[in-house]
């Protein structure tokens, strides 16, 4: 049904995103948006509830950083990451997976001829509303045509002397599939990245879900986990029950987030 929406809205700051609830009145006018659970900036849409994030083993080579902020952002709007790694043919993933299967985002390692990890990405879009995120060229389209090989996706040739693909998806578009939906967004290649520095550097920790086992028994009160005299944080990752390079971002975010300005939070 094609709608406008009311002049109110725009007056208070408000757009109706896709994945957003509306009520629509006689003359196909959006009326009223419901109570979002959660909605993100650019790409613009509400409501999401599964985020993959696709990783491809080689080109482009995986970044620790930018899936550990894209899962930093998800947990912060109380979206469930799911990491789906890619490209197994040209090198192994069991580094990468080996990393995340010590935290608690599901790990799916994908194999098309076989069709090894496909079943699991459906369960997880099955009843509820999911996106996909990663750089252009770590096979997104090829994921969905996969899962959806109805759908004519185009895929990109991947660009060797950037090392990353160029976009091939055009608008937010959200469609029916595997029992859910899914929707297949522009720019969710960086996640907004920038806005992850205003997670609070007080609320970072609870976006790294692995540290929640040691809150509230390091050894001082407000613990930051970063340089203070017993830590269990700092203990479980020399012992290696959580990954170095998970903290290493923690660390990073953390310090971004210090340095961000309280006018600039949002």
């Amino acid at each position: 049904m094609e709608c406008k929406a009311k002049g109110i809205f725009r007056k208070r700051g408000l757009s109706p995103v896709a994945g957003d609830w509306v009520e629509i009145d006689e003359n196909h006018t959006i009326a009223s948006i419901r109570e979002r659970k959660n909605h993100f900036i650019r790409p613009p849409i509400a409501n999401l509830e599964v985020l993959f994030l696709v990783a491809s083993t080689v080109q482009p080579a995986p970044s620790t950083l930018v899936l550990d902020r894209m899962i930093a952002l998800a947990v912060s709007k109380q979206v469930q990451p799911v990491l789906v790694i890619t490209k197994e043919d040209l090198s192994s993933g069991e580094k990468l997976a080996q990393i995340y299967e010590k935290t608690q985002v599901p790990v799916v390692r994908l194999d098309y001829e076989t069709g090894e990890g496909l079943e699991e990405v459906r369960s997880w879009i099955k009843g509820r509303l999911a996106a996909f995120s990663g750089n252009s060229g770590v096979g997104k389209s090829t994921l969905i045509n996969h899962l959806v090989p109805q759908l004519e996706r185009e895929t990109g040739d991947i660009s060797l002397k950037l090392g990353r693909g160029r976009h091939t998806t055009r608008e937010v578009e959200i469609f029916e599939a595997c029992e859910g939906r899914i929707a297949d967004t522009p720019g969710f290649a960086s996640l907004d990245l920038e806005r992850v520095g205003y997670i609070d550097k007080e609320e970072l920790q609870h976006c790294f879900t692995e540290f929640e086992p040691y809150f509230g028994k390091c050894k001082f009160t407000g613990c930051s986990h970063r340089k203070e005299l017993g830590c269990l944080v700092r203990q479980a990752v020399e012992e290696g029950i959580i990954a170095p390079s998970r903290y290493e971002s923690y660390l990073t975010m953390y310090e971004e987030a210090s340095k961000v300005n309280e006018w600039e939070r949002r």
